[in-house]
């Protein structure tokens, strides 16, 4: 039978008015497989990406079968990886139980616990919690959890991308085994797929778009530029244009988030409409600016991808990579800001010579090949400082020594042409020998393939002293 409403589904009262003052007519395709699965207490597996309407199709049923107030320990857990993700679910809750009297709590950290514990004391029905503050209250003794019957890990990928497997084992091992599981992820790679082996009792797959898809309602474009600089010239240009009216603008690391923030807050956007969001930023300062760009507030969000997954905004006009993402599925939650609740939006896209290694593995994801436009004639592109042009050329040779081990590096080669003849043979002798080469300006441009997967900030940081 096919579902074009939600008053098809078994759900009570409170929850269709709920859904009908929302503004909800028809339900998504992951909505309509998902619930009818889960209120048939099925263990369900939802491949599904952001802007779905996932939320909602594991909370309507999980209402549904709490339906209200009773006792003081809770009967449903969900875990989400970021405090800004649990606080989006929290939302929902209370937006779709707002008829239900049902108590619920969003347990995360970055503040102190105090105020969680004391309403824990009071008892609550619904636990919305990340792994690790979940796992904090539980030693302290502050947690009962012998009546969960329910438990939901959403974007699962994410959590094995951030090291969660551990607290995720031992959450499991401290609830009761007899409980209906969902677990949700943009991504089915292998530890996904090895963590649903293991959680998962008979899982029903639900699989309503191809795994790490990207929205349809987003076009996506990428635009080469040579460095840094001619990326800020870019930015620049396309900030000031008036159909940048929603912006969220992700950087690789904190410093370069902070960076562009300085500057568009100096030359471009007025200071009260930039925000900037990453891990060093105190909780409630997230918080303030998260609530201000969701109120139309601010024009222009800078963030790393802390925030890639946490930030639900029907109206982003425009997702901007000012860098790759080193976690590739991470494109697709960048890009998934956009496009939501079926309105238009755009993604696009910064990429030096070094970063096209990367944009092919993305696109070999997203089974797609992004398009490229050249830069606008407005845009100064400017000439790439050497000790920038050395570095791409240090991280491209890493990036073909990755795939093929027995590459030297174009680099290697060239620098060592350079050397006084002496330190050419003494390093050739130490090669033969077997001894470790002596640290200096050409080891260090072969030093660390493991700085390279940490990210820009460290990369340029640790080698920024052997230039």
């Amino acid at each position: 039978m096919e579902i074009t409403s939600f008053e098809q589904f078994e759900l009570n009262r409170q929850l269709l008015n709920a859904v009908a003052e929302l503004g909800y007519t028809e339900p998504t395709p992951i909505q309509q497989q998902t619930i009818p699965l889960s209120l048939g207490n099925h263990d369900v597996l939802g491949i599904a990406q952001t802007g779905t309407g996932k939320t909602a199709a594991y909370l309507l049923p999980l209402l549904m079968k709490i339906k209200y107030a009773q006792g003081l320990a809770p009967r449903a857990l969900i875990l989400a990886p970021t405090r800004e993700l649990v606080m989006q679910i929290n939302e929902a809750v209370s937006e779709l139980g707002k008829y239900t009297g049902l108590r619920h709590l969003a347990l995360y950290g970055g503040l102190g616990p105090k105020t969680q514990i004391e309403t824990l004391r009071k008892g609550v029905d619904l636990l919305v919690a990340t792994p690790g503050r979940f796992m904090d209250l539980y030693r302290l003794g502050e947690i009962v959890t012998k009546d969960i019957r329910t438990l939901v890990l959403d974007e699962a990928d994410k959590m094995m991308d951030m090291g969660f497997m551990p607290q995720i084992r031992s959450i499991l091992e401290i609830i009761p085994t007899k409980r209906q599981n969902l677990l949700f992820s943009a991504t089915f790679g292998g530890r996904v797929e090895r963590l649903s082996a293991e959680f998962l009792e008979a899982p029903v797959k639900v699989e309503v778009t191809p795994q790490a898809s990207t929205a349809e309602m987003v076009s996506q474009v990428i635009y080469e530029v040579p460095n840094f600089r001619t990326k800020i010239n870019l930015l620049d240009y396309l900030i000031s244009k008036d159909a940048f009216q929603r912006v969220i603008i992700f950087a690789r690391t904190k410093t370069t988030a902070e960076n562009i923030y300085k500057f568009l807050a100096r030359k471009v956007v007025e200071t009260d409409k930039i925000r900037v969001i990453h891990a060093n930023k105190g909780q409630n300062t997230r918080i303030n600016a998260m609530d201000a760009f969701k109120e139309g507030n601010v024009q222009v969000l800078v963030a790393t991808d802390v925030a890639a997954r946490g930030i639900d905004v029907a109206e982003v006009s425009h997702v901007i990579n000012f860098d790759l993402p080193l976690i590739y599925e991470d494109y697709v939650h960048r890009i998934g800001r956009t496009g939501r609740a079926n309105h238009a939006g755009a993604a696009i896209t910064f990429l030096t010579m070094a970063e096209d290694y990367h944009v092919q593995k993305i696109e070999r994801i997203i089974r797609m090949t992004i398009p490229r436009e050249p830069l606008p004639t407005n845009v100064e592109v400017t000439e790439t400082p050497f000790d920038e042009q050395q570095a791409m050329l240090r991280e491209i040779d890493e990036q073909r020594r990755k795939d093929n081990p027995e590459f030297l590096g174009a680099f290697h080669e060239k620098k060592a042409k350079n050397l006084p003849p002496g330190k050419a043979r003494s390093i050739a002798k130490a090669k033969e020998a077997g001894a470790k080469k002596p640290l200096s300006r050409t080891s260090g441009a072969h030093s660390g393939g493991a700085s390279h997967k940490i990210g820009g900030a460290k990369r340029s940081g640790s080698r920024g002293g052997r230039r």
